[in-house]
């Protein structure tokens, strides 16, 4: 029992350690802005715009608002750049 107890107790940080590593990376999207429709488009969304006017042209008129892309990660055109490079 004590043995387990000692080789668990060795064995805990190397599992609970940080890791510099990501999970996974994020998917490169460079979209800012979504629009999420109301009406019959009732809750639909499209994040599809570089600028909060275009967001806004597109929802005017047919109902809606604009917000922030929660996906939005523009740093994916640069780390592409690198892969390529050492070829």
């Amino acid at each position: 029992m004590r043995l387990t107890t000692f080789l668990a107790a060795l064995a805990l940080p190397a599992v609970l350690s940080p890791s510099s590593a990501p999970a996974y990376e994020m998917p490169y999207d460079p979209y800012p802005w979504c629009a999420v429709y109301s009406g019959d488009a009732g809750g639909a969304s499209n994040c599809g715009f570089l600028t909060i006017e275009q967001c806004r042209a597109t929802v005017s008129g047919i109902g809606g608002f604009c917000e922030p892309n929660q996906f939005y990660n523009p740093r994916g055109a640069a780390a592409r750049a690198q892969k390529r490079a050492p070829r």
